[in-house]
């Protein structure tokens, strides 16, 4: 008989065996080509992390590069961090957290590389600038079917997908609080799905700057406290710190395997996390990373390189340590719910209503982050009545919010792979071939370094290279007030 659980679960099993060795395998082969510059070039992110933002043209300052990595630093920390980590363990045990981190470290490679062809490839647009994946496939690939498909998948992804997997986080979450078995109780689920839906409706309608606003302080302020409790977790429990690594590295190799699935599972289930968290690869980033102005593409790519780890070996390794060291046991899937109830364990009960908020507070700004990845590449696919496709595009999200709430976490989280895997392996076929023109641009950054300068970029040092729009030295983004001729030597 046909159903949609086993279909879905059959699709994403068959996409992460394919997903898993492509996002290996090109995480390795860039941190070959570019000489494991994620990990030399570390002192060069913080550098560029804490400089002074520099003065555009017409004399106001523009966004300071500390700025820039907090805010993708707060759109990167979310539901994934807590939840999804949560569940990969309950799924594939320790050794999920170890392939994370080896994740990470490669992928910080990916990562770099695609943003800084998103910065590339960027395009004006009224004083402002957007760009991604879509822009650099059209342009840099000259496949602007690539493109479009990839504008449709990250729209399904982000707008609906993740936006479902956001609301049932919520729900999750809110239940654990209340002590509510929702598979018993299903007024839970479907009214706070009814009121989710309304409320970001009512976002949309008007209401966005101004949650945006204040979601873009509170937020962080959410994460730090998270991190905070986290630590002190980690030293009331300091010396069974050890014994816990020793458990990750044995389950991660196959030496300890408390789970049935084999070693295989562990592995998939850790890179497939982690890549949900720090987005590595995926090709939203990128989307993000061209709007902000610096004076070289590479600058934004190594901003991002450091939000990898700062997402990952911090804020993700906080959740599973806080997990791994409550002892929990793995007899079934279980997200948000097992790390409050692991932080309870530590602190008290009243963790599991701080972690309920936490993560409303990070997935309601997650669910508004991702419906306007998905809005700007609906403008992207439909140039003719772009109103009228945001119109609808809008009701669909806020049924996806409502959908979310009520299906059953295990299926929320299969649908999230699949069309993540689709959207991964689409955006590496593009940072695979156009890797070698993002190596001309590092090498151009690093011999204008080398050299003594803050580096700056323009068009013209990338002879041949065509669809290049922002950078011919007729805006803000090269900076022309400290432009310097012996860095294009």
């Amino acid at each position: 008989m046909f159903s949609l659980d086993g279909l879905i679960t059959v699709v994403n099993d068959w996409l992460g065996w394919i997903l898993v060795p492509v996002l290996v395998g090109v995480a390795i082969y860039l941190s070959i080509r570019t000489g494991l510059v994620q990990l030399r070039l570390v002192p060069e992110m913080f550098r560029i992390v804490g400089e002074s933002p520099g003065k555009d043209i017409d004399g106001t300052k523009s966004i300071s590069s500390f700025k820039a990595f907090c805010i993708s630093a707060a759109s990167r920390v979310g539901t994934g961090n807590i939840a999804g980590i949560a569940l990969a363990i309950s799924i594939g045990g320790p050794g999920v957290v170890f392939w994370m981190w080896v994740m990470a470290i490669l992928g910080a490679a990916t990562a770099l590389i695609e943003s800084t062809l998103g910065q590339l490839y960027k395009v004006k647009d009224n004083g402002t600038f957007r760009g991604g994946p879509a822009y650099y496939m059209s342009v840099g690939l000259r496949q602007p079917w690539m493109g479009a498909f990839f504008a449709v998948i990250i729209t399904l992804t982000y707008g609906f997908v993740f936006n479902s997997l956001q609301a049932n986080s919520i729900v999750d979450a809110t239940a654990t609080s209340f002590s509510i078995d929702t598979s018993q109780s299903f007024w839970l689920p479907f009214g706070l799905g009814i009121g989710l839906a309304v409320v970001t409706g009512l976002v949309f309608l008007g209401g966005v700057q101004r949650i945006s606003n204040w979601s873009a302080v509170i937020v962080p302020i959410m994460a730090v406290a998270y991190l905070i409790l986290g630590v002190i977790v980690v030293a009331i429990n300091i010396t069974e710190v050890p014994a816990m690594i020793a458990l990750i590295v044995k389950n991660a190799l196959g030496f300890d395997s408390i789970i049935g699935g084999g070693i295989g599972i562990v592995i998939m289930q850790g890179i497939r996390r982690g890549l949900f968290s720090n987005e590595a690869g995926m090709g939203s980033v990128p989307n993000a990373a061209a709007t902000s102005s610096v004076s070289h593409p590479v600058k934004q790519g190594l901003v991002q390189s450091l939000g990898v780890y700062f997402d990952t070996i911090l804020v993700c390794s906080i959740t599973a340590f806080i997990v791994l060291l409550s002892n929990p046991e793995y007899d079934e899937a279980q997200g948000a719910s097992l790390t409050q109830t692991a932080l309870a364990s530590q602190l008290g009960d009243w963790a599991v209503h701080f972690l309920t908020i936490a993560i409303f507070l990070f997935a309601f700004s997650s669910i508004l982050g991702n419906y306007y990845y998905g809005e700007a590449n609906v403008s992207y696919l439909f140039t003719k009545k772009p109103r009228a496709a945001v119109s609808i595009y809008r009701i669909i999200v806020m049924v996806a919010v409502f959908t979310g709430s009520v299906i059953a976490l295990p299926l929320a989280w299969s649908a999230a792979d699949v069309f993540m895997s689709l959207m991964a392996l689409t955006n590496l076929v593009a940072v695979f071939f156009l890797a070698p023109t993002a190596m001309k641009l590092l090498k151009n950054y690093l011999r204008q370094r080398k050299l003594g300068l803050e580096p700056v970029f323009h068009k013209d040092d990338l002879p041949g290279i065509d669809g290049i729009d922002a950078w011919d030295g007729s805006d803000d983004v090269t900076r022309r007030d400290f432009w310097d001729e012996k860095s294009r030597k």
